[in-house]
C-alpha cells in the first residue's frame, strides 16, 4: 500500500522521498563515483563512455549530459550528490543551484540572504475520523 504523500502538491518542488531515491538509485551512485579523481577525469575525458558504465536510464544519461539538474532531480536525483557533478564542472552549489531557477548566482544569493522565495502551498487539510 503506498504512503499518503500530502507533500506531491508543492508547486515545482520534487521531494527525495524512498520512491524518489529507487528511481534514481545509479544516477546517485554516479554522481557519488566523481569523489574519486581518476573517476571524475574519466568522466571529463569522454562523459558518454563513462555514463554508459552505469545502468542508468537514457532520460538520466541525458539529463547530465545537458547538466539539466531539475530533469535529474525528477528522474530521481538527490542534489547533495548532483553537486559532485557541479565541483566536477568547477561550479560552487550556489552556482549550480542558481542555474536551476534561472538566476544568476548574484541573484539566488540575494534571493537567499533575504529568506528565499514566498511559498503559496498550504498542506491538505486532514479528514476526521
Amino acid at each position: 500500500m503506498p504512503l499518503d504523500k500530502p507533500y506531491q502538491g508543492v508547486p515545482g518542488t520534487t521531494i527525495f522521498d524512498a520512491d524518489q531515491s529507487r528511481k534514481g538509485y545509479w544516477l546517485n551512485q554516479f554522481c557519488m563515483s566523481l569523489m574519486k579523481a581518476p573517476n571524475r577525469e574519466r568522466f571529463k575525458a569522454d562523459e558518454r563512455a563513462y555514463l554508459d558504465e552505469w545502468p542508468m536510464t537514457e532520460e538520466q544519461k541525458q539529463a547530465v549530459l545537458a547538466r539539466d539538474l531539475n530533469r535529474c532531480i525528477e528522474l530521481g536525483g538527490n542534489i547533495y550528490f548532483l553537486a559532485k557533478i557541479g565541483a566536477t564542472d568547477g561550479k560552487s552549489f550556489q552556482q549550480m543551484a542558481g542555474s536551476m531557477t534561472g538566476m544568476s548566482e548574484e541573484e539566488y544569493r540575494n534571493m537567499m540572504i533575504g529568506g528565499g522565495r514566498p511559498s503559496t502551498w498550504t498542506p491538505p487539510a486532514k479528514e476526521k475520523k
